[in-house]
């Protein structure tokens, strides 16, 4: 499973914060990691410096192995309030995907 994770302009993909949010992802996707072929993560800041509430939002976009990709997104006050959504998300959808692909 290949991670590849994309920041806006408003967000400093530093090695840390990829580092961290790769790591998170391989724990929480490891059992579905035989169907997903790639992750893509999409951090980005809706208001820019700006401060507000749910401005930073995470879109992640799942590659399953013979199946048109799914794509998940949240917003929230935090990036990692914003991933933990985004994977709640992806996780349960991965759940239905991936069981309807063992009992057809």
């Amino acid at each position: 499973m290949t991670i590849q994770i994309n920041t806006d302009k408003n967000i400093n993909g530093t090695e840390a914060l990829t580092a961290q949010y790769e790591a998170q992802l391989e724990s929480e996707l490891s059992r579905f990691s035989d169907h997903i072929t790639r992750i893509e993560v999409h951090l980005s800041d809706m208001n820019g410096r700006k401060a507000g509430n749910n401005t930073k939002r995470c879109l992640l976009e799942a590659r399953i192995e013979r199946r048109l990709p799914i794509a998940v997104s949240s917003r929230a006050d935090t990036l990692d309030q914003a991933m933990d959504a985004a994977l709640v998300k992806l996780t349960s959808s991965l759940d239905t995907i991936i069981s309807k692909m063992s009992n057809p």
